[in-house]
């Protein structure tokens, strides 16, 4: 699934290509990508101008000139692609958007993603508001959040995952902020000291932000940018999928382990806190 990183570089691109421009039609061409919808998309959305784009974690929007958004959430394979109108032919097309000189396609091959026309509360679309500030918003309280993960009883893995105790994290990056605050990914988040807490945070924003540099992490087609390009991030991981491969800190071999069903890889000798 498309993390943090992931889905502000597809924000950042619709950033540039469609703000400004206006539905002249929308098309539903599969119900399970328009579904939660008190609305017809395909009525609503015609004559509506984007004025914006946001993103908390994992969801991102675009603000429209009446003062609502339209909700998208990528899920597992989502793609917002944007170009010339007929340029994008996959059988997965499941919206088709007309923005005038340009068209905007909702691709998904696994179908969990969706458009949701919303109102906005608070900043933040209401489907969305129950969701925690993550590592990049300006009123982002680091000291807080590791307090709010130091409460819990579960696993700092799980912990990390918890999208109302910090939103945006999956479990790449997860991964790789423990690796790099030298945590154990199955750690009881309650017996962590208040510094470490802090410390995986911090670790996760810059990992997340060294990523955005390198325009995502692509394992494969179903994560690309709005133009069709994937990231290349993958290459420079350190724990996520390296099991088997000398710890780059260290020279031990990276280890796979399951914390509450979720994979998790990390460094039996480096990360002992």
């Amino acid at each position: 699934m498309p993390e943090l990183p992931e889905v502000e570089v597809v924000r950042r691109g619709l950033d540039r290509h469609v703000v400004g421009r206006t539905f002249r039609g929308v098309e539903v061409l599969h119900p399970r990508a328009a579904r939660g919808n008190d609305v017809d998309l395909e009525q609503v959305l015609p004559g509506r101008t984007i004025v914006g784009t946001g993103r908390r974690g994992k969801y991102l929007w675009l603000l429209l000139d009446d003062d609502a958004a339209l909700l998208v959430h990528l899920r597992m394979s989502g793609q917002m692609l944007v170009g010339k109108h007929g340029s994008v032919q996959s059988p997965h097309v499941r919206i088709r958007a007309d923005l005038g000189e340009v068209e905007q396609c909702f691709v998904d091959q696994r179908t969990f993603g969706f458009w949701q026309y919303t109102q906005v509360v608070g900043g933040v679309p209401a489907p969305a508001g129950h969701i925690a500030p993550d590592p990049f918003e300006p009123d982002f309280d680091l000291r807080e959040t590791a307090r709010l993960i130091r409460r819990k009883n579960s696993a700092l893995k799980t912990v990390l995952l918890n999208q109302e105790v910090v939103s945006g994290i999956g479990s790449i990056y997860a991964d790789e902020a423990m690796w790099a605050a030298r945590l154990k990914p199955w750690r009881t988040a309650r017996t962590m000291r208040q510094r470490d807490a802090e410390a995986v945070l911090d670790a996760s924003r810059d990992v997340m932000a060294r990523s955005l540099e390198q325009g995502g992490t692509s394992f494969d087609a179903l994560y690309v940018n709005v133009n069709g390009a994937s990231g290349y991030f993958s290459r420079s991981l350190n724990a996520y999928g390296q099991a088997g491969e000398p710890c780059s800190r260290c020279g031990t071999l990276i280890a796979r382990t399951v914390v509450n069903g979720r994979s998790s890889y990390y460094c039996p000798v480096c990360q002992v806190l």
